[in-house]
């Protein structure tokens, strides 16, 4: 059985959507970047030598929030189109490129592995361009809207090495321990 809905219930369920996994997505994120310590201010992050191509530390601040907030829209939109086939695929898909993106930012920042998060992204690129492949199968401008992301995860990967390349000790490097900087 097909289900058919005008233009404008179609719009109100992707609305709908829209406000549940916009916040979600940018909660998700900001969250785990905050409980990671990731960026400036971090004590082990700030001992390391920066790459050449390093952007201002406000830029990712920007970046991420602009990316988050295109993904949940691709979400609402793959999760309005019902009776869609492979939308289910497609939504897993997501979620496991969503979960190694938030599991980097814990594992570069808060347990200092850059080589682990190195290849935690690796895999994010993977999934990520498998994500844009199956929303583009069910909605081609969901597809479109992750492509910024895909483009800032190679970027991200190529930075990410970089730091590895540039502090090969960077596992070893303990924290003085002299002040400990807490944000709520």
């Amino acid at each position: 059985m097909r289900y058919l809905a005008s233009p404008a219930q179609l719009r109100a369920s992707l609305l709908r959507w829209s406000l549940f996994t916009v916040p979600l997505v940018l909660g998700l994120g900001l969250l785990s970047g905050r409980t990671a310590g990731s960026g400036p201010g971090n004590a082990w992050f700030d001992a390391l030598n920066k790459p050449a191509i390093y952007p201002p530390p406000v830029t990712f601040a920007i970046v991420w929030s602009v990316l988050y907030v295109l993904m949940g829209i691709a979400l609402a939109m793959i999760i309005a189109a019902w009776g869609a086939r492979g939308r289910g695929l497609a939504i897993g898909v997501f979620v496991v490129q969503l979960a190694l993106n938030l599991a980097w930012s814990p594992v570069f920042f808060a347990l200092h592995r850059p080589g682990a998060a190195l290849w935690i992204i690796a895999g994010m690129i993977l999934a990520v361009l498998l994500t844009v492949v199956l929303f583009t199968r069910i909605r081609p401008l969901a597809g479109v809207l992750l492509l910024p992301y895909l483009a800032w995860t190679c970027f991200a990967a190529v930075l990410n090495w970089q730091f590895v390349e540039l502090n090969p000790g960077a596992e070893q490097v303990e924290e003085s321990g002299a002040a400990v900087r807490v944000e709520l």
